[in-house]
C-alpha cells in the first residue's frame, strides 16, 4: 500500500512566495533571488513529504503564479498580443505580462482572462485558444523540477493538467470552432513534453482531469478515451495515474473505467458513494489500484479515522492492500500550510483541526494503522482520534439553541422586498438624485503598508483604541475629499479597518475562530486567511456602522454601506461539516441583515452587499445545481429584503460566467449589480443582454488585479459596448472589484479616467437626447 499527495501548498508558511514575487515586481530584489526563494519553497515541501512517509511525492504542483498559465506557456499557447514580448531576455516578463498585464518599456497590454478554478476560490488565468491553433514545446519546467528533487534523492511523480481539462478550461477567441478540436494539434506536443520527462526518470505521471467532474458531452467523452488510450500506447512503461477531484465521475465513469491506466484517484470528501459504484461496476479493471482521498484537501478538520478506514477495508477487502493507495483528496493547495504554527487558536478548537503538514501526517498514520493494525502505537493513534472526533461532536461550543430557532421560523416574507424593482428605482432616483451613467467603486481603497501598520500594532496592544481610531477617521476623511475632488457619485469610506472581506465579518460574529498563519492562495500572489466556522453563528453588535455613518457625516454625497453577503463569508470560510451548508448560510444571512437594517437606521441610503462567490459554489453537475441555488439566492435574501423601498440595495459579483445561471442571478432582486467585464472585453454582458436583465447594472471598466492604468479612451471604448447592449438609463461606471490591492498613484489616475469618461458620456447622450 502506497501513500499518494496529490498536491502541496506552494506560497510557504509565512507567504515566502507573495513576498518574494512582490519585491521582485517592485524591482527590489534580483531575479535571481527571486527563483533561489521559490526554489527553496520546492525543496521544503519535497523533503518534508519525504521525511514523513508519503511514497508518492509530486512534483510540477508548485507555480510562480498559476499552474494553468505554466502549461499555457510550456505548450507555446501565447496570444499574438504577446509576441513582441518573447524578445526579451529576461524569461519571466512574458509570463508576469500574461498573467498581470504590462505598461512599461514601450508596452501597454491587457492581461489573460482570470476565473474560478471550478468551484474553489482559486483563480486561474484562461488560455486563449485560435482556430487551428499551433503549439510548441517552449519549456521544460516539469522536467526540471523532477530533475530538482532528483538531485535532493527524492524520485517524485510529475503532475501535469490533463489536455481535455487543459482544452475546457481555455477559451475560442475565434468563432465557428470548439476547443476540444484542437486535441489532434495538442497531442503531439504534449507527448513530447511525458516523453522528456519519462527520460529524465519519471515512473509516475499524475494526469490531472478534473474536467471528469463535469457533465462532459459525447465528443469530450470520446477526447479523453483517445487521449490515454494513445497515451498508454506511445508509454506503454509509464504508469498513468488519472486524477479526478472535487466530485464524482458521474456519466462519466463508464468511459474511465475502461481507460488503461496504472491507477484512478477517487476524492471520497466530496462524492463517498463513487466507491461502491467503482467496485461494483462490470467495467471495472480490478488490476487497476484505486486511489482513495479520504484526507480532505479543502477544509481543515481532523479526519476520522474510523471512517476513512471502513472504505479502506471495503477497497482492500475487494482488490488487495496493494491495489490501494491513501491520499488527499484533492491538491493541498486549497489547505493552509502549518497548524503548529498557530499559538493563539483555543485548545479545544484547534484540537479538531489539521492543515497541510498534519494532513501529510494523516495520511501515513492511516497507512500505518492499515499495514501494522495490532501496534501500541497505532491502536493508541485510533484511540485519541476517536476521542476527538467525539468531542466535537459534543462541544457546547458548537450549538446555539437561539440561532437554531430563529433559522427554524424563517418564512418567505422574510426572503421579498416590499415592491418590485420599477417601483423601487423610482424612489430612489427621487432620493438619491443621480446623474447618468453614475459613477462608483466596489468598496476598498489602497491598504498601504501604514494603514497595515496601525492595524497590525493596534492588535499587538502597541496603540490605544482612540489613537488607532484617529488614524482611521484621517484616512477615511482623505478618502472622502479624494473621491469629492473628482467627482464620484456614489462615495465609499474606503475600508481601512478591515483585513478582509471575510475576516473582518467573522471577527465580529460569533461561531469563528480565526488563525494567524492560515494562509491559501487565492491567485498570484493574493493570498486568504480563511476564518473557521465551527459552531452556530449570531451577531451582537453593529459591525460596520460607527465608520460607515462617520464617513456620511463627512459629506452630502450619498456613501455606501459595504457588507459581505452571507454565500461569500461561508464559501470563503473553512465550513463546519456537522450540518448542512444551507443552514449555516442562513445563519449567516440572518445576522448580515441585522446589521443592514442597522446600517439603514443609521441614514445610510446605499448598502452593497458583495457576493462575488455565488457562480463559485454552483455544484459542478447541473443536476445539483438547483437545490444549491434554491438556498443560496434566499439566503442573500433573507441578509438584503429588511429594508424600505427607498434604500438601494447594490450587489458585486466578479471573475464568473453568467450565462447558464443568470435567471438566479436575477432573482437575487439586487437594484444595482456591479460585475467584471473589462479583462473579458464586456463579453459577460452578453448573458444579461440575453437575459434582459431587468434592473441595474454596473460593467467594471478597470481591471484592478493588474498593475497597469486603462487610458480615458479605453475605459470609453467599454463604455460604448455596454450602451450598445444596454439601456444607458441602467448603466453605472466602476471598477471590477475592490481597490485594496492597488497602490495610490495609479488609483488616482485610473479613476480619473473613469470619472472623466463618464462625464463625456453624460453630455454626449445628453446632446444626442
Amino acid at each position: 500500500m502506497k501513500t499518494n499527495l496529490l498536491g502541496y501548498p506552494r506560497i510557504g508558511s509565512k507567504r515566502e512566495l507573495k513576498k518574494s514575487s512582490e519585491a521582485y515586481w517592485k524591482h527590489e530584489i534580483s531575479l535571481e533571488n527571486h527563483l533561489k526563494n521559490a526554489a527553496k519553497i520546492r525543496q521544503d515541501n519535497w523533503v518534508y513529504q519525504h521525511e514523513h512517509g508519503i511514497d508518492l511525492i509530486p512534483s510540477n504542483d508548485f507555480s510562480l503564479y498559476d499552474q494553468v498559465l505554466d502549461l499555457t506557456l510550456t505548450l507555446g499557447c501565447i496570444p499574438e498580443r504577446y509576441t513582441d514580448i518573447k524578445l526579451k531576455e529576461n524569461p519571466l516578463d512574458l509570463y508576469y505580462a500574461m498573467a498581470r498585464g504590462i505598461q512599461k518599456d514601450g508596452f501597454d497590454i491587457t492581461a489573460m482572462e482570470m476565473t474560478k478554478w471550478f468551484d474553489t476560490n482559486y483563480h486561474y488565468i484562461v488560455p486563449e485558444f485560435r482556430k487551428n491553433q499551433a503549439f510548441e514545446l517552449l519549456n521544460l519546467k516539469a522536467v526540471n523540477e523532477f530533475k530538482e528533487a532528483l538531485d535532493l534523492g527524492i524520485k517524485t511523480k510529475p503532475v501535469l493538467i490533463g489536455p481535455v481539462t487543459f482544452l475546457l478550461l481555455g477559451k475560442e477567441t475565434e468563432p465557428n470552432f470548439h476547443r476540444i478540436d484542437l486535441l489532434e494539434n495538442l497531442l503531439p506536443v504534449y507527448f513530447k513534453l511525458v516523453e522528456k520527462l519519462i527520460d529524465a526518470g519519471a515512473e509516475y505521471i499524475q494526469f490531472d482531469e478534473p474536467c471528469l467532474t463535469t457533465d462532459l458531452s459525447i465528443k469530450e467523452q470520446e477526447a479523453i478515451t483517445k487521449t490515454y488510450t494513445k497515451l498508454a500506447e506511445t508509454f506503454p512503461d509509464l504508469k498513468i495515474i488519472l486524477a479526478n477531484y472535487f466530485d464524482c465521475y458521474g456519466e462519466n465513469l463508464k468511459t474511465v473505467l475502461k481507460l488503461p491506466v496504472h491507477a484512478l484517484h477517487l476524492d471520497l470528501i466530496r462524492c463517498p458513494l463513487q466507491l461502491d459504484d467503482i467496485l461494483n461496476a462490470d467495467e471495472f479493471n480490478k488490476k487497476t489500484i484505486l486511489s482513495l482521498g479520504v484526507i480532505d484537501g479543502r477544509n481543515i478538520w481532523k479526519n476520522d479515522f474510523e471512517q476513512s478506514l471502513k472504505y479502506i477495508k471495503k477497497a482492500t477487502t475487494i482488490l488487495g492492500k496493494d491495489k490501494v493507495w491513501i491520499g488527499s483528496s484533492c491538491s493541498l493547495l486549497h489547505s493552509p500550510i502549518d497548524l503548529n504554527l498557530e499559538q493563539k487558536l483555543p485548545t479545544d478548537i484547534k484540537q479538531w483541526l489539521a492543515f497541510a503538514k498534519q494532513k501529510v501526517e494523516e495520511i501515513v498514520s492511516l497507512n500505518s494503522i492499515v499495514t501494522h493494525p495490532n501496534s501500541e502505537e497505532n491502536i493508541a493513534a485510533l484511540k485519541a482520534n476517536k476521542q476527538t472526533i467525539l468531542n466535537k461532536s459534543t462541544s457546547k461550543l458548537i450549538h446555539n439553541d437561539a440561532v437554531k430557532n430563529r433559522v427554524s421560523k424563517l418564512t418567505p416574507k422574510d426572503s421579498s422586498r416590499q415592491s418590485i424593482f420599477k417601483q423601487r428605482q423610482s424612489q430612489q432616483k427621487s432620493i438619491l438624485n443621480l446623474p447618468l451613467f453614475p459613477t462608483t467603486t466596489i468598496g476598498s481603497f489602497p491598504q498601504t503598508k501604514a494603514v497595515r501598520s496601525w492595524r497590525s500594532k493596534f492588535k499587538k496592544g502597541e496603540i490605544l483604541q482612540t489613537e488607532y481610531d484617529d488614524l482611521i477617521e484621517n484616512e477615511i476623511k482623505e478618502t472622502i475629499r479624494f473621491q469629492e475632488s473628482i467627482g464620484l457619485d456614489v462615495l465609499v469610506h474606503g475600508e481601512f479597518e478591515r483585513n478582509d472581506m471575510v475576516e473582518y465579518f467573522g471577527e465580529q460574529l460569533n461561531g469563528f475562530a480565526f488563525t494567524n498563519f492560515g494562509w491559501v492562495q487565492s491567485y498570484g500572489s493574493r493570498c486568504v486567511k480563511p476564518p473557521i466556522i465551527f459552531g452556530d453563528v449570531s451577531r451582537e453588535h453593529p459591525m460596520t456602522v460607527n465608520w460607515t455613518a462617520y464617513a456620511q457625516s463627512l459629506t452630502d454625497i450619498p456613501v455606501k454601506g459595504m457588507l459581505t453577503g452571507p454565500v461569500t463569508i461561508l464559501q470563503w470560510s473553512f465550513v463546519r461539516n456537522d450540518q448542512p451548508r444551507a443552514t449555516t448560510c442562513k445563519q449567516i444571512a440572518l445576522a448580515i441583515r441585522d446589521e443592514v437594517l442597522d446600517l439603514e437606521s443609521a441614514g445610510v441610503k446605499v448598502i452593497q452587499i458583495d457576493e462575488p462567490a455565488i457562480r463559485e459554489g454552483l455544484p459542478l453537475r447541473k443536476e445539483d445545481w438547483q437545490a444549491y441555488l434554491n438556498w443560496a439566492i434566499t439566503s442573500f435574501k433573507i441578509s438584503s429584503c429588511g429594508v424600505a423601498d427607498s434604500t438601494q440595495i447594490h450587489t458585486h459579483m466578479c471573475y464568473a460566467e453568467f450565462n447558464d445561471i443568470i435567471d438566479s442571478v436575477a432573482a437575487l432582486d439586487a437594484d444595482v449589480i456591479t460585475i467584471e467585464t473589462s479583462r473579458s472585453n464586456m463579453e459577460l454582458l452578453d448573458a444579461f443582454v440575453d437575459y434582459k436583465y431587468p434592473n441595474e447594472i454596473g460593467p467594471g471598466v478597470y481591471d484592478i488585479h493588474s498593475p497597469r492604468i486603462p487610458s480615458s479612451e479605453e475605459i470609453e471604448g467599454l463604455l460604448e459596448k455596454a450602451c450598445n447592449l444596454l439601456p444607458i438609463e441602467h448603466i453605472w461606471v466602476n471598477p471590477d472589484c475592490g481597490l485594496k490591492t492597488r497602490d495610490w498613484p495609479e488609483t488616482k489616475v485610473a479613476l480619473t479616467h473613469l470619472v472623466n469618461t463618464a462625464k463625456k458620456l453624460r453630455e454626449k447622450f445628453q446632446i444626442e437626447a
